[in-house]
C-alpha cells in the first residue's frame, strides 16, 4: 500500500494551497466552519478509493435524530474512530446520497482535538474542510506536568469550546463525537477504550445515536495523517436507533453499582464502546459479502 502523501500528492498540494485553516488554536477560534472550497478535492480522493457497496445503513435513524435537533433538542452522534478519513467519508456519503441526506451532513459539527490543526499545515488543510469545535484533549493534558503556560492555555481553549458547544447544541446541529478520543491503533488496545469525559456529553444532551464504521481507506501508522497508508475498500457506516441519553446513562450507572464498580462515569462510557463494538461486529459480517473476490 502507498502512503496518502505520495498517492495523492498533486491533489494534496491543491488542498493546502486553497486552505485557510488556522494552524494555531486559541480561545477565540475554537469554532471553525468548514471550508467548502477544499471539499471537492478531498471528495476526489475519497471517490477514487471507495468501492461499490459503500454507504450508510440505518439512515432513517439519522433522519430521526435530525428531526429532534431541528425541534431544539440537543443531539449527539457517537462514532467509532479508525482514521482521519472517518468524518470525510461520512460527510461524502451523506452529501452524495440525496438532498435529505445532505441536510444531515450540513448539520454536523465535530468535536476535534487541536492536534488536527497544529500537527501540520497539510493535516490542518484537510481538517479545515469540516465544521468543528476544537478542544484540548484529555490525552494531551496528561503530558503537561507543571507546564503552567500550557495548562492555562488548555483551560482557556476548553472553556471556550464548552461555551460554544452550549450555544450550538440546541440550534439544529448534530454534535459528532468520537468517544475513544483518538484513532484506533491495532498495536495499542487502549486506543479503543472510551475516554471518561464522554460521560459529561451524554449527561448534558437529550438524544444520541451510535454509528459503527466498517472498512478503511486510510490505515493508521506512526506519524501524522499523511504518513498513513491508503487502500480501496468498501466502507459501511451503521447508525443505530435514536436513544434518550439519560435512561441509557442511568442504566449503565445502575449496572456498575450492582457490580461494585466505583467509577460510574467510566462505566457509562464503557457501555457506549461495548454497544459500538457489537454493532461493528454485526455490520462486518454483512460488509464482507460486498467485498470483491480476492
Amino acid at each position: 500500500m502507498e502512503m496518502l502523501s505520495s498517492a495523492f500528492q498533486d491533489t494534496i498540494k491543491q488542498v493546502v494551497a486553497l486552505s485557510q485553516a488556522s494552524t494555531e488554536v486559541n480561545e477565540q477560534n475554537v469554532y471553525q466552519t468548514g471550508q467548502a472550497e477544499t471539499l471537492p478535492l478531498i471528495d476526489r480522493i475519497i471517490k477514487d478509493l471507495l468501492l461499490p457497496g459503500s454507504g450508510i445503513t440505518g439512515i432513517e435513524h439519522l433522519f430521526d435524530l435530525l428531526d429532534k435537533a431541528s425541534a431544539g433538542k440537543s443531539c449527539l452522534l457517537l462514532l467509532e474512530h479508525y482514521s482521519n478519513m472517518d468524518l470525510p467519508v461520512f460527510s461524502y456519503l451523506l452529501r452524495n446520497a440525496g438532498t435529505h441526506e445532505k441536510a444531515i451532513a450540513d448539520a454536523l459539527v465535530a468535536i476535534a482535538g487541536m492536534k488536527l490543526n497544529e500537527a501540520s499545515p497539510t493535516v490542518a488543510a484537510f481538517t479545515g474542510a469540516y465544521t468543528r469545535i476544537i478542544i484540548y484533549p484529555s490525552r494531551s493534558l496528561q503530558g503537561l506536568d507543571n507546564n503552567r503556560a500550557e495548562i492555562s492555555r488548555s483551560t482557556a481553549i476548553n472553556r471556550a469550546a464548552m461555551k460554544t458547544l452550549l450555544e450550538l447544541k440546541t440550534q439544529g446541529k448534530l454534535i459528532l463525537v468520537f468517544p475513544s478520543g483518538t484513532r484506533y491503533r491495532p498495536w495499542d488496545p487502549s486506543t479503543k477504550k472510551g475516554v471518561r469525559e464522554i460521560d459529561s456529553y451524554i449527561k448534558s444532551f437529550d438524544y444520541m445515536s451510535f454509528v459503527a464504521i466498517n472498512g478503511e481507506l486510510l490505515h493508521v501508522r506512526q506519524g501524522d495523517m499523511m504518513d498513513d497508508y491508503v487502500s480501496q475498500d468498501v466502507v459501511r457506516f451503521t447508525a443505530g436507533p435514536v436513544l434518550a441519553c439519560a435512561p441509557f446513562r442511568d442504566a449503565a450507572r445502575d449496572r456498575a453499582e450492582a457490580a461494585g464498580i466505583a467509577d460510574k462515569k467510566q462505566a457509562a462510557v464503557d457501555a457506549i464502546m461495548e454497544q459500538l463494538q457489537l454493532m461493528h461486529n454485526q455490520a462486518e459480517e454483512a460488509r464482507k459479502r460486498l467485498l470483491p473476490p480476492v
